[in-house]
Parts: structure tokens; C-alpha cells; sequence
């Protein structure tokens, strides 16, 4: 339930995919108070098999969907990156890693993302070495997927590894998305930002996300709804909100949650402003 008060909140969805969404969904976060969000490169439901695949894909992000989003007065910022379900074919994967480059000095690029591991496969950490290694020599901010179910804590632990072990990369760059119970404190005590994400089914609820923050705390940590073509809500994060409101949470914890955290993060890159 979202009501009265809730509309007055500012949030910044963080990860949402509205390349998959309608204009309708637009309309509805803008009246809602989310009018700042951010893109990750992610899978289309098919491999696009060709590099000019994804340069369409990454032109799509980059130029057409900031100015869709501008439409209904929301800010729209994007990742750049091959996301690892793609990741199997190396030969793609090396033809897409050489153009990435031209497209992190757009306006509306905040930095590599989402890279990790899908099902933690040889291919997939070696795409996932290549992209933390431009992100190091470019000095990007990074935005990490972790596999889903039996395979995420063993996926989280090996893409933290790739990435402490480039000593150049400041962990508070970096938000592990995703993240879920099992995963929360490993990831916060290793310096990394944790994303929280409000998914029906397959990740959290608004109830179980709001547990993390109560058990764990809230410095470093914000929730997105990573809606995308799947059974998804783009007003996840109102409903997060409200179920902290609920549990008499104040306005001011909220606001941290879901618009502070994530501004403070998506900051690091000289390109964001917050709606």
C-alpha cells in the first residue's frame, strides 16, 4: 500500500531496465516522486549475436531513452557493458569490449555495469577480468550482477576476488547488486556497496528487504526494482518505503534509504545530478 505521505518522498531508482517498460510506467514514477533513475546494460530475453547488436543496444540507452525519460521530467543515466549471460562467446565478447570505451565519455554514462557472473562459469570470469580491468585503467564506477539462488554466494565471492585484486579499485566504488541475506555482511565488511532488489518471486520483497536494513543497518546500501520485461514493479521502491513507514521508521531513515544512499554512490561519477 503507498499512500499520502509516500508520495512525498524523493527516490532514486538506481537500476530499473525501461527499455523494456511503457510510457505509461514513466508517467507513473514521475507522479509517484521517482524522477532520477539509472540503466544498466542488461540481457534482451535473446543474444544479439553481433557487435552492431549491441552497438544498437548501447545507442539505444545512451541517446533515445534519456530523451523518452525527459519526457515525464526524469533524469535518466546509464551503464555500458556486456552483461554476463552474454558472456560464452569470447569472440563477441572481445569484438564488444573495444567499443565499450566510445561509449563511457557520453553525457548519461555513470560507468561499467552490470557485470558478474550468471552462472559462474571459465567464459564468464574471463569476460568479467576484462570489463574490471577497463574499469580500473578508466576509472569507472562499477555496477555488479550476482547470480541467482544456489550459485549467489559462490558467484559473489569470486567477482569480489576479481575485484579486490585489482588494488586500484576503491571498493566504495562499487555496488554488488542483488545481494540477499546470505550475502549482505560479506559484501559490506569488504568495503563494497550492497544493492538491495525488489523483485517478486525471484528476489525481495519490500518485507524481507526491510529486514536487511534493520538486521544490518543502512550506511552503504540502497534498493532498486531492476523492473524489466519479467514480472516486475517499477513503484517497487514506494512500497519498500512504506513498509518502513509502517514499521514507524522515520522520514528521515527513509529518505536516506532511497534517495541519500544512492545519491551519495551514483555521485562519485562527476556526470550525476540528482532530480
Amino acid at each position: 500500500m503507498v499512500h499520502g505521505r509516500a508520495l512525498l518522498l524523493k527516490i532514486i531508482d538506481p537500476h530499473i531496465h525501461m527499455v523494456s517498460r511503457t510510457t505509461d510506467d514513466y508517467q507513473a514514477m514521475a507522479l509517484s516522486g521517482i524522477h532520477t533513475i539509472t540503466e544498466p546494460a542488461f540481457w534482451a530475453g535473446f543474444d544479439r549475436g553481433t557487435v552492431e547488436g549491441f552497438r544498437d543496444y548501447f545507442n539505444q540507452l545512451t541517446l533515445f531513452e534519456p530523451a523518452r525519460a525527459a519526457k515525464f521530467g526524469i533524469k535518466h543515466y546509464c551503464w555500458i557493458c556486456l552483461n554476463p549471460k552474454e558472456s560464452e562467446d569470447l569472440q563477441l565478447a572481445e569484438e564488444v569490449l573495444k567499443i565499450i570505451p566510445e561509449y563511457l565519455d557520453r553525457p548519461t554514462v555513470l560507468g561499467i555495469g552490470e557485470i558478474g557472473l550468471n552462472k559462474n562459469s571459465r567464459n564468464e570470469m574471463k569476460v568479467l577480468e576484462k570489463h574490471v580491468e577497463l574499469a580500473a585503467r578508466k576509472n569507472e564506477l562499477i555496477l555488479v550482477h550476482t547470480p541467482h539462488l544456489e550459485d549467489k554466494l559462490k558467484g559473489t565471492r569470486l567477482i569480489m576476488d576479481v575485484i579486490l585484486n585489482h588494488k586500484e579499485i576503491d571498493p566504495s566504488r562499487v555496488m554488488i547488486d542483488h545481494a540477499e541475506e546470505h550475502t549482505v555482511e560479506e559484501i559490506k565488511n569488504k568495503g563494497f556497496w550492497v544493492g538491495l532488489t525488489l523483485y517478486p518471486q525471484t528476489k525481495f520483497s519490500p518485507e524481507r528487504a526491510v529486514d536487511v536494513i534493520e538486521i544490518y543497518g543502512s550506511d552503504k546500501i540502497w534498493m532498486n526494482s531492476a523492473a524489466d520485461w519479467g514480472i516486475s514493479d517499477p513503484l517497487a521502491t514506494l512500497k519498500a518505503a512504506n513498509e518502513m513507514r509502517m514499521r514507524g521508521h522515520s522520514e528521515t531513515l527513509i529518505q536516506k534509504v532511497f534517495y541519500e544512499n544512492p545519491k551519495a554512490f551514483l555521485s562519485q561519477c562527476s556526470k550525476f545530478e540528482a532530480s
